[in-house]
């Protein structure tokens, strides 16, 4: 039963991390829109392809741009943290009572 708590945790743990590294490279995909990168950078192509897959899911789903305005980076952090507060604090929390 420990090691299972202990597993629980660390998932959690593991979760946490990768949704605010995933949180943080949209974060930084978005504050590069706004000065035209040259598009043939390594860093701005590894952004571009690790965050265009959901941001181009969400914006053929949802009508996310308003006024010219991409909103689809700010949905992708609300859900993120919406993940980050429910989903990895309730890992936690299972992983608590078992032990």
């Amino acid at each position: 039963m420990i090691a299972l708590r202990h597993f629980m945790d660390a998932v959690a743990t593991v979760l946490d991390l990768g949704l605010n590294i995933y949180m943080w490279l949209i974060i930084a995909r978005a504050l590069l829109s706004w000065v035209n990168p040259d598009p043939y950078n390594p860093i701005v192509r590894f952004l571009y392809n690790v965050t265009e897959p959901l941001l181009s899911w969400l914006r053929r789903r949802v009508p996310v741009v308003f006024g010219g305005l991409d909103l689809s980076p700010l949905i992708i952090i609300a859900v993120i943290m919406f993940l980050r507060i429910f989903l990895v604090q309730t890992l936690h929390d299972y992983a608590r009572m078992m032990g």
